[in-house]
């Protein structure tokens, strides 16, 4: 079949993947959604990426595994370091049409080299701002150095996508490439609805039924803004603004954090409906963080009702309608932050009119619709190159 009548089920793609599923993020569960929803529509994937004996959730499709090693520091994540000479077989025998690159590692630039030896169309998607984790550990000075780093790895792919329009102006302002297009995220609307709000689930936690509660949802890495979150509260208790943290996730920076936030109700990890639930019932979310290039946290927040107190980053910024569904207030701004905090910590009728703006907001998202563009610049890459 010619290149100018293909469709989703002639493609063929090799997915590489530095996280596919051995610690649970929104970047990975976004690509295995994405290869499920690929599969249901008849396309061939094969995923070459890190595995591990007890990885935190089975992957959608079949993973090939390829050379890692633990980091350092943070060994619950993998550095994947090298295509294996099985992977490689694999790859010849699989033979893509397609190759997809999800994170700019030597695994990734292995893959991109392979590809373009084979005249095979690349694409990267971008799910993280690498160049701003150096920040949380006081390498800034850094940040060139990465930026021209990827910006050298993203060159060399055909086309990028970016989940978010912020973020890709900002990679079209930073010169990674000038082909980008959007791959949102979308919500499941069944497991993130104000219907999941469960009060008697609040109380097993501490959090009586007339306290406002503002949430933390992520995971428990400084690269999140735990210092810019923990300033803030310190702020509200020095206003005397009556509030209850609720903090749900889990990771390394856990004790830090409970060090700073006394008396705040740390729920741990939660999944599945379980996360429906524990995001329904906090009052207001606040996500400080610049990292996230989408900002699922924010999506499923809105979904279930609550305004969003965010920074006005890559990510938040497409999601957040400035004082319609939440506040967008500038990174590190703790007295801002305090203050649009506030405002909700004080104002039910507010919380309301804002909560209610974001279940609008987040109904815009279908999952199937956002793949289906991803799966049409697969297609599209593909007839460029047998045109030129």
């Amino acid at each position: 079949m010619g290149p100018s009548i293909m469709d989703t089920a002639d493609l063929r793609i090799a997915l590489f993947s530095g996280n596919y599923n051995y610690v649970r993020d929104g970047a990975n569960q976004a690509l295995n959604r994405l290869v499920g929803y690929l599969l249901r529509q008849g396309a061939q994937v094969r995923v070459y990426a890190p595995t591990v004996a007890k990885p935190a959730f089975e992957p959608t499709g079949d993973l090939i595994g390829v050379r890692s090693f633990a980091i350092p520091g943070r060994p619950e994540y993998r550095f994947p370091f090298s295509i294996s000479g099985k992977a490689r077989r694999d790859l010849a025998e699989f033979k893509p049409n397609v190759v997809h690159v999800s994170s700019p590692d030597p695994v990734g630039h292995q893959a991109v080299t392979w590809a373009r030896s084979r005249s095979l169309p690349v694409l990267a998607s971008v799910h993280t701002r690498f160049e701003t984790y150096l920040r949380y550990y006081n390498m800034a000075w850094g940040e060139p150095v990465i930026e021209a780093i990827l910006r050298r790895f993203y060159r060399r792919c055909n086309a990028l996508v970016a989940p978010s329009e912020s973020m890709a102006q900002l990679l079209r302002e930073q010169r990674m490439n000038y082909d980008v297009s959007i791959w949102s995220r979308g919500v499941d609307h069944e497991m993130f609805n104000p219907g999941r709000r469960d009060l008697e689930w609040r109380r097993s936690h501490g959090i009586a039924d007339d306290e406002v509660a503002i949430g933390f949802l992520g995971r428990l890495v400084m690269e999140k803004g735990l210092d810019v979150f923990s300033d803030t509260v310190d702020e509200l208790r020095r206003k005397g603004v009556a509030h209850k943290v609720m903090v749900v996730g889990h990771g390394p920076a856990r004790e830090w954090f409970e060090e700073r936030l006394p008396g705040a109700a740390f729920v741990g990890f939660q999944g599945g409906a379980d996360l429906g639930r524990a995001v329904a019932s906090m009052d207001v979310l606040f996500n400080p963080s610049v990292t996230e290039t989408f900002g699922n946290v924010t999506l499923e927040a809105m979904a279930c009702g609550l305004p969003v107190v965010a920074a006005a980053a890559t990510g938040s910024q497409s999601l957040v309608d400035e004082r319609v569904s939440g506040r967008l207030i500038p990174p590190g701004a703790v007295h801002q932050f305090a203050e649009a905090l506030k405002s909700y910590a004080e104002d039910a009728d507010l919380r309301r009119a804002h909560g209610q703006a974001g279940v609008a907001r987040a109904a815009e998202f279908s999952w199937d619709r956002i793949n289906q563009a991803v799966a049409d610049t697969y297609v599209r890459l593909i007839r460029q190159k047998a045109r030129a």
